[in-house]
């Protein structure tokens, strides 16, 4: 019979090795030498990956939608979103405010009221740019996406892979991937 002081210790032991056997949510790594000047202007929404419920149940109705990136008056970026919505063409801006080294900003949700944290894992600034973006919207709620930023509507098949690559290595299943069909509503060219 184990007495009361090896009891707590085998448990104690089975703790310990129960956390080092649970694997840590993967990092997004960030940009080295983020250059905020090269990352604004013009992009397109055109892949994401999310395991939010809510993404899963919507992501066959999802389009493409653009996004331009603007300073803001007090500092970090506008982020001014246009998708097709119920066959109408919606915007919305997001602040992302500087929240640690550069390429990482913090903005809060307009529909859940929440804080979320956004960083730029890596970009060319000229073709593509993958995004990470984390938060709580309640207990047991976590949001966590990954998003494809392309230059132009019609990413390269490279650019498609490498962002299934990276969305894998956060932990994100094929089905928690999509890439955004194309639409002609709300894509206008000019930024």
């Amino acid at each position: 019979m184990a007495t009361p002081n090896r009891l707590w210790m085998a448990l104690l032991l089975l703790g310990v090795l129960g956390v080092l056997q649970t694997p840590a949510p993967a990092q997004a790594a960030l940009q080295p030498n983020f250059e905020e000047d090269k990352f604004l202007g013009r992009w397109f929404t055109s892949g994401l990956a999310s395991n939010s419920s809510w993404f899963l149940e919507k992501k066959k109705v999802l389009s493409m939608c653009k996004s331009v990136v603007a300073p803001a008056a007090d500092g970090g970026l506008n982020l001014t979103s246009t998708f097709l919505r119920k066959d109408q063409c919606e915007t919305r801006t997001l602040l992302l405010r500087p929240a640690g080294p550069p390429g990482c900003y913090s903005y809060t949700s307009p529909h859940w009221s929440s804080t979320h944290e956004v960083s730029v894992a890596e970009t060319d600034y000229e073709t593509y740019a993958l995004l990470y973006t984390e938060g709580v919207r309640g207990p047991g709620q976590d949001f966590r996406m990954a998003t494809l930023y392309s230059r132009s509507q019609n990413p390269r098949a490279e650019v498609k892979e490498h962002f299934t690559t990276f969305a894998k290595s956060l932990g994100f299943t094929e089905e928690g991937i999509v890439f955004l069909p194309k639409t002609d509503k709300c894509m206008e060219e000019h930024p």
